[in-house]
């Protein structure tokens, strides 16, 4: 089942572009016609594009991974910011700083120095600091809040990067390249998507195509989770099961059976057959057969 529609995309303007005089070339793949001096984009490759990049995104976080929003537009933020605490993935909102993900090893020690003033606020060691020193411990908790805040939980690099406006968040673009990241994002007609490995065209300027665009990649991470939480699920029962099975077995012990009709001995155990061949041994002084 298609995750949008042509019409909740054509609602949502999701289709205009940039004046042609500002439009990438690279981005004539995706242009449908020309009006009134703004370029529109094709909402058919953009449903494709979509279903494609909600797809691959899927699987990403199925298999346990993390997607980085990345959105430092005026309009964008406050969006992907509520869209990406909904699902408990990390998100940068306020501004890209230069290394975030090629020198990740520096930024978490900045994520630590914010929890280890966290620390400081409940062991009681604030209180007995100057007002000067806990003005300025706090400014600088607010400051690495504001710029990390939305990292605060990532321990690792990012599986995937998810951008509105490539052209902004360029930074961004060029640090994933750099680690083979792999990148979704909106790219509009002013934007250069040869960089992108899942491209969606579509205008990153309205705040209503924005928040169509990634409402779409929000809920296909949510099915990634079910699925993930369902499989995790199926495996615990299996585990649970086959302990059960074990220990509901019989111990491997063969109880000696009465004779039969017909005269026979019964059968018995190895051990005990075993623990008969090395009696009748003792006795007349010969070694068992193997």
């Amino acid at each position: 089942m298609a995750r949008t529609t042509y019409q909740d995309l054509l609602d949502a303007g999701v289709h205009f572009g940039h004046l042609t005089r500002k439009w990438d070339p690279k981005m004539s793949q995706y242009i449908f016609m020309e009006r009134n001096g703004i370029h529109i984009i094709d909402l058919n490759k953009t449903l494709t594009k979509v279903e494609e990049a909600a797809a691959a995104i899927k699987q990403i976080v199925k298999s346990g991974r993390k997607v980085l929003f990345v959105a430092t537009k005026k309009q964008a933020k406050d969006i992907v910011a509520d869209y990406a605490k909904t699902v408990n993935m990390p998100f940068i909102t306020e501004r890209w700083l230069g290394g975030m993900l090629t020198n990740f090893a520096t930024v978490r020690k900045s994520i630590k120095k914010m929890s280890n003033i966290d620390k400081l606020t409940k062991d009681g060691t604030y209180a007995n600091l100057s007002k000067k020193e806990r003005l300025m411990i706090q400014r600088e908790r607010i400051k690495l809040e504001t710029l990390l805040g939305g990292i605060s939980d990532l321990n690792r690099l990012p599986a995937a990067l998810f951008l509105i406006d490539v052209k902004k968040e360029h930074i961004a673009v060029s640090e994933a390249l750099k680690l083979n990241i792999p990148t979704f994002a909106m790219v509009d007609t002013n934007s250069d998507p040869s960089n992108i490995d899942f491209p969606i065209p579509a205008n990153d300027d309205a705040t209503k195509s924005i928040s169509l665009i990634t409402g779409i990649i929000i809920q296909a991470i949510v099915e990634g989770l079910e699925e993930r939480k369902r499989e995790k699920e199926d495996e615990a029962e299996k585990e649970a099961a086959v302990a059960k099975a074990k220990a509901d077995a019989p111990e491997a012990v063969t109880i000696e059976r009465a004779p039969n009709e017909g005269g026979k001995r019964a059968r018995k155990g190895t051990a005990e057959v075993d623990a008969a061949v090395a009696e009748a041994a003792a006795e007349t002084g010969t070694e068992p057969a193997e």
